[in-house]
């Protein structure tokens, strides 16, 4: 059986977000939006903002084939990041995660914006999405819930060059999605 060919590093854009295959060449400008602990107080590596661990989740995103650099698509500043990955072919599926974006961008739509269009994007190849979510990050359970988002586990999750950290699992079907869209 041959695999779908699946574009996990599209060009996607709307009113809010404006979102490009991550380069090596982005790294300073996606640092300088990651350099804020605030951002990273809830996720599993709290340390993010600091150079070395950044590097980390740089390489990371690099390496994973599937990482997006996002952009305010009115300004064209650079305010996060997120990525595909860990595509599997037994439940056809695929994980969304990584995301941040810097505070300025928070509680205004941006991050639903981005979700919208990555799952629109990648619901014509997959049947499932799981998002991994730090069993202590309260507000991205609350965001992914709103879309539909049902929780379908726990598990201990170690991060590209990190420690384990108890993650939630989330799950959204293609089918899910459909009902959903067509709801609004």
């Amino acid at each position: 059986m041959q695999l779908p060919v699946i574009d996990l590093q599209p060009f996607l854009q709307n009113n809010l977000i404006a979102a490009r295959p991550l380069r090596q060449s982005d790294f300073e400008d996606l640092y300088r939006a990651a350099y804020d602990p605030l951002i990273w107080e809830q996720h599993p590596n709290k340390n993010r903002w600091q150079l070395k661990d950044f590097e980390n989740y740089f390489s990371g995103a690099m390496q994973s084939g599937g990482a997006l650099l996002v952009s305010d698509a009115n300004t064209r500043e650079v305010i996060g990041s997120s990525r595909y990955s860990d595509y599997k072919a037994d439940t056809n599926s695929v994980s969304i995660g990584y995301t941040f974006f810097k505070r300025s961008h928070w509680g205004s739509g941006y991050n639903y914006a981005l979700k919208r269009l990555m799952l629109d994007h990648i619901f014509q190849y997959v049947d499932a999405v799981t998002f991994y979510i730090g069993a202590v990050n309260k507000r991205s359970q609350i965001s992914i819930e709103r879309f539909g988002a049902i929780k379908t586990g726990e598990e201990e999750t170690a991060y590209f060059g990190e420690s384990a950290k108890l993650d939630f699992i989330y799950t959204i079907t293609h089918d899910q999605w459909q009902i959903l869209n067509l709801t609004k």
